[in-house]
């Protein structure tokens, strides 16, 4: 597998850890990413360095939910989520991960530039707290099917809000893809991009999540991956594959699949 390739928790769906990071290891990634949760239960970080001992993979990413509800504008409704996302910090730096990329919280009543005033000031402490331990926070963009767990639905939103709050930003293809002018919004995002996940969308298919095996869709992939490279994007790329084609497919196959398709594309584009 290409040194880029990362493979998140999200292509083992259900797998106990030790099962995941055993699939990474016969797949040959040097990268892999958790989902928060992962991490946080009860004896959660111990699995995971159980999980790890002995091998040789790098944590390249933890994925978390900032607010699991809505957004507010007032400070008390923070606390909870600051300190979870502050504990998140200190896990994610005792594991050497490079990053922890967002989901903001819901949109709820308010307005985007309240929501996104809100998340900023909410994670204010955060973010100087994730400097000081050596680990890059960012926010993704998503859907606006997720409207309930975020509020960045496009690239451009995404980097504007990362902007906003002084942290990164986890480029996801799959909800970007189709978007105007992506050079010119590549070399926006590329001083604070330090996460670029792929997978591949099928037209016509209309599931949510509907992701395909890189290779086998419309995204243009190639010509993406050389706009980010030639933007000066020097990080990982991490496949991020679940929906009904994966599950039929199985995900150790679909998974390997991927992983060769995008180790050959990143060799012919000389990442």
């Amino acid at each position: 597998m290409h040194q880029r390739v990362s493979v998140h928790q999200m292509c083992f769906a259900g797998a106990e850890v030790a099962d995941y990071v055993r699939q990474c290891q016969n797949l040959g990634a040097g990268r892999i990413s958790f989902a928060s949760p992962a991490i946080l239960a009860e004896g959660g970080m111990a699995d995971v360095r159980t999980a790890l001992d002995g091998g040789d993979m790098a944590v390249e990413s933890i994925a978390h939910v900032f607010r699991p509800g809505h957004l507010s504008t007032n400070p008390a409704e923070w606390l909870e989520s600051r300190e979870t996302l502050s504990r998140l910090i200190d896990d994610a730096a005792a594991l050497g991960a490079r990053s922890v990329y967002m989901l903001t919280g819901g949109h709820g009543e308010l307005t985007w530039e309240a929501a996104a005033e809100s998340f900023c000031e909410a994670i204010a402490p955060c973010a100087d707290r994730a400097r000081a331990a050596g680990v890059q926070l960012a926010i993704e963009n998503a859907s606006a099917l997720y409207g309930e767990l975020h509020i960045a639905h496009s690239l451009a939103d995404a980097v504007t809000l990362a902007e906003m709050a002084g942290i990164g930003v986890c480029i996801e293809l799959f909800f970007c893809w189709a978007e105007a002018d992506l050079p010119a919004l590549f070399e926006r995002a590329m001083p604070r991009c330090h996460l670029v996940q792929l997978s591949d969308y099928v037209y016509g298919d209309r599931s949510l999540p509907a992701r395909a095996v890189p290779g086998d869709g419309a995204i243009p992939l190639e010509r993406l991956i050389g706009w980010l490279l030639h933007a000066g994007y020097p990080g990982a790329f991490e496949l991020e594959l679940l929906g009904p084609r994966i599950d039929a497919e199985g995900h150790p196959a679909a998974t390997a699949r991927a992983a060769a398709n995008v180790s050959e594309l990143l060799i012919r584009l000389r990442a």
